[in-house]
Formats: C-alpha cells, structure tokens, sequence
C-alpha cells in the first residue's frame, strides 16, 4: 500500500537550510561518481518510484501499463524519461553555486510539471527520497558518511522548495481525480519512509 501526502506536507518542504560550499561540493563530488551511470542509475531510481508508488505512473502515458520491472527496464520511453529526470538533477548539481540558476532550472521543471503533465507536487519528494535510497544502497562508500547524507537531505529540501514555489506561481489548484484528493484512492504507506 502506498501513501502521498498532501498539501500539508508541502508547506513543510519550503524550510530548507542553507547548504555550506563544504557541502555543495560533497554534492557535486558524489553527484560525479553518480552521473558516471546516469541512465542505469535513472532508470533504476524510476522502476523502484514506480513499483513502490504506482499511482505515479497514471502521469505517463507510454509506461502507465507496465507492472513488470523487468519490462519497465527494457522500455525506450522510460530510459528516455530516466536521462530527462537524470539530466534536470544534474543542471542544479552543476550549477550549485549559482543561486539564480539553480531556481531558474527548478522553476522551469515545476511549472512544466504542474501546467503541461499536471503531476501533483508531493511526487517530487517522494521521487527524491527514492533517489537518495537507491544511491546509498548502489554507492554506499560515497554516501554513508553523515555528513554526505545531511548535504543530501538539503539538497532534496532544496529542490522541493524551488518545486513548490513554482507550482504556488502558477496557481496550481488540485485536480478531482487527484491522488491525494479524500475522496479519491486510499493512497496510503510509503511517503513517510521515502521522506526519510
């Protein structure tokens, strides 16, 4: 069983703590090792989002039917959707340092996600807590130090906050069939521990 939270859960992202240059670059230092697989690692990231959080996939028209990872894994479209997501993650990586930019690129994202694919906001944190799992389980020398794991809890905060801010921007409104509406699928269990 499954569990998106709502709009509750997103006024609590907007509180991010600054990230120090230390940190920024353990951000990039491990980012690099990451990017190295980039579609491997994307692609691994989307088929665990999906499996443990179906109810993402009704967004993706090419890949919604697919319940097999296997199958998942071998699909063009959603290695193409892993580069893209892959690709988005490391402009802000790469861009760290620069402030603007970062909230250019996250502003860009989220108001495409919120006005053209109308993907509630709350599946960028859990997409994000699953990354952070699945890079911890797949790098686990780069990212066991606390220290690496708190740079990388700042950076989720980071780009959920620049997320939600761009979603409030453009007005985003909650859809009647949407996920997290009480009338709509008991979408229940997992956010908290993708939160973590």
């Amino acid at each position: 069983m499954e569990k998106v939270q709502g709009e509750m859960e997103i006024e609590r992202w907007e509180r991010n703590e600054e990230m120090s240059d230390a940190e920024k670059k353990m951000i990039q230092e491990t980012w690099n090792t990451v990017y190295a697989k980039c579609e491997d690692v994307g692609v691994s990231l989307l088929i665990r989002f999906f499996v443990n959080f179906p109810s993402a996939k009704h967004y993706f028209s090419q890949f919604k039917h697919m319940e097999d990872p296997l199958e998942m894994e071998r699909s063009q479209q959603l290695r193409k959707h892993a580069r893209r997501v892959m690709g988005a993650i490391n402009s802000v990586v790469e861009n760290i340092y620069d402030s603007e930019k970062v909230a250019s690129v996250l502003a860009l994202v989220g108001k495409a996600h919120a006005v053209k694919h109308k993907v509630e906001p709350v599946y960028f944190q859990i997409l994000l807590g699953v990354l952070l799992e699945v890079l911890a389980e797949e790098y686990t020398n780069e990212f066991s130090p606390p220290e690496v794991q708190r740079a990388w809890a700042k950076m989720k905060s980071l780009i959920c906050t620049h997320v939600t801010a761009a979603y409030k921007e453009v007005g985003w409104v909650q859809y009647p069939n949407s996920t997290m509406n009480p009338q709509g699928t008991a979408v229940a269990a997992a956010a908290g521990a993708a939160a973590k």
